[in-house]
């Protein structure tokens, strides 16, 4: 078998299936849904070993896929099976997950003594301190809540949102209305008659800060937010 490519490999009900990938190509697959599986595929053809060079017959797989349509099958194998990758392949993995894990930790929590975000550096030290396990393939947002209860002991962490009512003059409305829906949910919303605009928008707590120094930039100093009392 070639150094350049991979194996991606299924089990099913003790049935195993195979297919030998370009390792490349498979985990942009795995990770973003595309280049379509005949540029994954290296070698047309499904095995039940591919490093012995044993090839899956058409009544195993269609006892088990109900097809005996190689690409089909590859997908299938692709989709719901393991991938192996390369160590250099995993650890730039690992490290891209691990970014992502801390920005999404940065925008959604807060310390609870301050009620401001912990530094992004603190937060990857935390990690490191706690030896938290990243799963590459798993998206960061369903790694967080396990990986916040690791962090706790030693980083105290809160999460929750706050409701602001902000008063936008016309003169900037139309334009910060689009920014407002990218940092949380509009509750409310009126439109005077001047062309201003007033909403109360629910956004993280961990947001607050940044939100409120970009609206502050985008109109100049003109708009007013204040906390909603719940």
């Amino acid at each position: 078998m070639s150094g350049k490519l991979t194996i991606a490999r299924l089990e099913v009900g003790g049935e195993r299936f195979e297919v030998l990938v370009n390792p490349d190509k498979a985990l942009k697959y795995k990770t973003e849904g595309k280049p379509g599986i005949e540029e994954v595929l290296a070698i047309d053809v499904i095995y039940t070993d591919a490093s012995k060079g044993e090839r899956a017959s058409e009544e195993r797989m269609k006892k088990v896929f109900h097809t005996t349509d190689v690409t089909k099958v590859a997908k299938e194998i692709l989709d719901r099976g393991e991938l192996q990758i390369t160590a250099e392949q995993r650890r730039q993995l690992a490290e891209e997950k691990r970014r992502q894990i801390v920005t999404y930790i940065s925008r959604n929590f807060v310390d609870p003594r301050t009620n401001l975000p912990h530094p992004a550096v603190r937060i990857e030290q935390a990690l490191k301190e706690v030896r938290v396990a990243i799963d590459p393939f798993r998206p960061a947002e369903e790694q967080v809540k396990k990986i916040v209860e690791e962090l706790r002991p030693i980083l105290p962490l809160k999460t929750g949102s706050i409701r602001l009512n902000v008063t936008i003059p016309a003169p900037y409305a139309s334009k910060v209305y689009g920014m407002l829906k990218s940092y949380g949910e509009i509750k409310d919303e009126r439109w005077t008659e001047d062309g201003g605009v007033r909403v109360i928008i629910e956004i993280p707590l961990a947001s607050q800060g940044t939100f409120m120094d970009r609206l502050a930039s985008a109109t100049r100093g003109s708009a007013s937010a204040t906390p909603v009392e719940r």
